[in-house]
């Protein structure tokens, strides 16, 4: 999943995105890029409570990798938008 976070989810979409996580948490992996934030998270979800549910089952045994750079697709579409 990549670029996790740029769109804001209702209701119904949280819901199959943390029924696609609760299918897949002991059955395969599952990779999650974003340049937010946990804290940021709640503004993603339109529920919170379900918000906490989705970190949760995709931080349950898993590896975090913060690279702690800015997205090279951000930066280059900020360049580009700079330069017109």
């Amino acid at each position: 999943m990549d670029e996790f976070g740029y769109l804001n989810l209702d209701k119904k979409g949280a819901r199959l995105l943390f029924q696609i996580f609760t299918e897949r948490e002991e059955c395969k992996a599952t990779a999650v890029a974003t340049n937010s934030p946990f804290a940021e998270w709640d503004k993603i979800f339109a529920d919170p409570r379900l918000c906490a549910a989705i970190a949760d089952r995709i931080t349950f045994r898993c590896t975090l990798i913060q690279t702690g750079t800015e997205s090279f697709q951000s930066t280059e579409a900020d360049r580009q938008a700079t330069a017109r």
